[in-house]
């Protein structure tokens, strides 16, 4: 009997092959992502207890999950009002600073007060050994030191350049407080109110930014301070320290003060 002749299949029928592999393929997948997405919450639940008492992440007796899926246990509900937490932390129920931070606070203000003194007393001893003492006021506080030059003595009328005579008073004040270079040191330019208006100061505020300036790239310039940790800025005459009603009061109101901060603030 003669065989019979097996022929190839047409190469245009090949393509049912490669299709019937991709859609087993396909339901294979959605079966395992859609049993992935199933979560049984009577096991999850008891994961979540079995973490509680291991860790204490959750306190024992807790809800790990609500009807909703939101995890509701104590310790994992505080997470949703953690700023509050923060904005409030140190505060008793009144909303007043508690008594545990309260002492806190006052040990490290007295600690930086002692130190600020100490500087104090340093820096005044320094400015009497280069005979500048008369012409600086040094103040202890208990973030800093700070030293109130007069700007009369500084500058001229109106301007923001350093005299000769404030060169040579502040080439002694550098001196001084050389050894707290380290710390941070700020310069504060000061004006009365009288108003001023021209090309190079429009106002106050400008006058006493430049001034301060002045005062500050005389130490980093002249005396070799550290620009890394002084900066400068000006306040105008916001910042009276006496009445502007009298010559005597302006004189004063129109200085630099130079905040050296002890090192807890520094």
């Amino acid at each position: 009997m003669a065989k019979q002749r097996t022929e190839d299949a047409p190469p245009a029928a090949l393509w049912k092959d490669t299709f019937s592999d991709l859609m087993n393929l396909l339901l294979c997948f959605f079966v395992l992502m859609f049993a992935m997405s199933t979560v049984d919450s009577e096991k999850f639940e008891e994961i979540a207890a079995s973490l509680s008492s291991s860790f204490s992440v959750l306190p024992s007796g807790g809800s790990a999950l609500s009807k909703e899926g939101i995890l509701v246990s104590s310790g994992a509900s505080q997470l949703n009002d953690l700023s509050t937490y923060y904005n409030n932390m140190g505060l008793n129920t009144d909303g007043d600073m508690s008594q545990e931070v309260q002492s806190a606070y006052e040990e490290v203000e007295q600690e930086g007060l002692e130190q600020s003194e100490s500087m104090a007393e340093n820096i005044q001893k320094n400015l009497s050994q280069t005979g500048a003492a008369d012409q600086v006021e040094v103040t202890a506080y208990s973030k800093y030191v700070m030293l109130n030059v007069s700007g009369g003595i500084l500058f001229d009328s109106g301007k923001a350049e350093l005299t000769p005579e404030a060169r040579t008073l502040l080439d002694k004040v550098g001196d001084s407080i050389y050894e707290y270079d380290d710390n941070i040191i700020t310069i504060e330019g000061h004006t009365d109110n009288v108003p001023i208006k021209t090309a190079q100061y429009p106002n106050n505020m400008m006058l006493s930014l430049y001034r301060a300036y002045s005062v500050f790239d005389f130490f980093v310039s002249e005396k070799g301070f550290s620009d890394q940790s002084m900066t400068s800025s000006g306040r105008g005459d916001a910042v009276p320290i006496a009445t502007n009603d009298t010559p005597e009061g302006r004189a004063q109101n129109r200085r630099v003060e130079i905040k050296i901060y002890n090192a807890i603030n520094s």
